[in-house]
C-alpha cells in the first residue's frame, strides 16, 4: 500500500512540475519603440512646412518575439513586430507588416518562414546613415536599394551561425500566384564580416516584376524616357501617384565597411541598383548609384555627434546630401536626438529627402528634428 502510495505521489508530482520545466526552457519578449518630434522641412511642395513627425530615426512599433528549447541545440523561434503611428494611433499597413515568421534555430544556422527583412537591408543598413544612428531622414534615394525597408513576404530565409566572424545567408521569396512562379518574386544574399574595429558586408538582392513612383520617390521628371510629372500652376500632376511606373525587375548590390578608431567609427558603403523597364519603357533600363561615406563620435557615454556625405547618380540626375546629428543619452533606453539634413538635386529634379516628404519645388530641400526616443 505504501508503495502505491508513493507511486501516485510520485506521477502527480511530475505532472504538477511538467508545465514548470516546460516554462523554464521557454521565453516570449514584449519590446518595442516610440520615436515622437517636431520637424521643420523647407520646402515641401513650394512651401515651409512644420509638422509633428514620428517613425523618423527608429519605426514606432511593438512587438513579441519567443523561444522554445526543443533539445539537441535545437530551438522554436518565432517574431511578430507591428508599426504604427504614436501621433494618431494608427497601424501601418497590415497587423504584423514590418516583421511576422517562425523557424528553427540551432548550431547549423536559422531557418525561418513568413514577412522578413532581406540582406541588403540586414547586413548593410549598419553602413548607411539611416540604420547607424544619425538621420532618420538618410535614406538613400527613395530606398531603392532596400538598405531601410527591404522586406520580402511569402519568404524562406536560411542564415549560417557566427563562423570566427563570418556570417552568410540567402533567401527567396514565392509569388503565391498561381500559373505564374517568377513575376513577383525575389531573392536575396549576402555575406558579411566583423573582427575587432573592423567589419564589412556585400550583399544582393533581386525582384522580378514589380512597380514604383518615380517623382515621389526620387523627384524625377522623367525616367527612361517617360515623363513621370506634370507640373502646372505650382501644382504637381503624378500619373504613377499609385505606385504604377512597371519594371520588369529591380536588382541592387550592396557593399559596405566600417572601422574603429576608438570612440571613433568611420563607415562607406557603395550600391547600384539596376531597374529594367516593361511596356513602354521595355528593353531600357537605368542605374542609381550612391556613394557615401560618414563619422561617428562617441564623445562621452552620453554624447555622441555624427556627420554623413551622400552623393547619387541616375541617367542625368545627380544628388548630394548632408546630414548631421547630436544625440544626448538620458538612459539605457531613452535619448533625445537632433539632427538637420540639406539635400541639393540637379535641374530638372524635385529633391525628397527620405522619400517622407512633397518633393521640393526648387532644387534643394532641407529639414530640421528635434525628437525623442524611447525603446521597452
Amino acid at each position: 500500500m505504501t508503495q502505491i502510495k508513493s507511486t501516485v505521489f510520485g506521477v502527480a508530482l511530475a505532472a504538477a512540475t511538467a508545465p514548470m520545466f516546460a516554462l523554464a526552457q521557454s521565453s516570449v519578449t514584449l519590446y518595442g519603440a516610440i520615436d515622437n518630434g517636431i520637424t521643420y522641412i523647407s520646402n515641401a511642395g513650394g512651401k515651409s512646412q512644420i509638422k509633428m513627425d514620428d517613425s523618423t530615426l527608429l519605426g514606432d512599433r511593438w512587438g513579441l518575439k519567443g523561444k522554445e528549447d526543443l533539445g539537441g541545440g535545437l530551438a522554436a523561434i518565432f517574431q511578430l513586430e507591428n508599426g504604427f503611428s504614436v501621433n494618431n494611433g494608427a497601424t501601418y499597413g497590415t497587423q504584423f507588416g514590418r516583421q511576422a515568421y517562425v523557424g528553427l534555430d540551432s548550431h547549423w544556422g536559422k531557418l525561418t518562414m513568413g514577412r522578413q527583412y532581406d540582406f541588403s537591408r540586414d547586413y548593410m543598413s549598419p553602413y548607411g546613415t539611416d540604420g547607424w544612428w544619425l538621420s532618420g531622414y538618410g535614406v538613400h534615394q527613395g530606398d531603392l536599394d532596400r538598405e531601410v525597408f527591404g522586406r520580402f513576404s511569402n519568404s524562406v530565409k536560411y542564415e549560417s551561425p557566427d563562423l570566427k566572424g563570418f556570417k552568410f545567408g540567402g533567401m527567396y521569396s514565392f509569388s503565391n500566384t498561381a500559373g505564374d512562379f517568377h513575376d513577383g518574386s525575389g531573392w536575396s544574399v549576402g555575406g558579411k564580416y566583423g573582427n575587432g574595429p573592423f567589419s564589412a558586408a556585400v550583399t544582393y538582392t533581386y525582384l522580378a516584376k514589380t512597380t514604383i513612383d518615380p517623382y515621389a520617390l526620387l523627384g524625377v521628371h522623367t525616367l527612361m524616357g517617360q515623363s513621370t510629372v506634370t507640373i502646372a500652376n505650382g501644382q504637381a500632376t503624378d500619373p504613377y501617384g499609385d505606385d504604377s511606373f512597371g519594371l520588369t525587375s529591380l536588382g541592387t548590390l550592396g557593399v559596405g565597411a566600417q572601422y574603429k578608431f576608438g570612440p571613433v567609427s568611420v563607415i562607406g558603403n557603395f550600391t547600384d541598383t539596376r531597374l529594367k523597364g516593361i511596356g513602354a519603357t521595355e528593353g531600357a533600363s537605368a542605374s542609381l548609384l550612391v556613394y557615401e561615406l560618414g563619422s561617428l563620435w562617441q564623445i562621452t557615454p552620453s554624447w555622441m555627434v555624427g556627420a554623413s556625405y551622400q552623393h547619387s547618380k541616375l541617367e542625368s540626375n545627380a544628388w548630394n546630401e548632408v546630414a548631421v546629428a547630436i544625440d544626448y543619452t538620458l538612459s539605457k533606453r531613452t535619448f533625445v536626438y537632433l539632427t538637420g539634413d540639406y539635400l541639393r538635386a540637379s535641374a530638372n529634379v524635385d529633391p525628397v529627402i527620405g522619400a517622407s516628404f512633397t518633393p521640393s519645388r526648387s532644387n534643394t530641400q532641407a529639414l530640421a528634428r528635434l525628437a525623442l526616443v524611447h525603446e521597452f
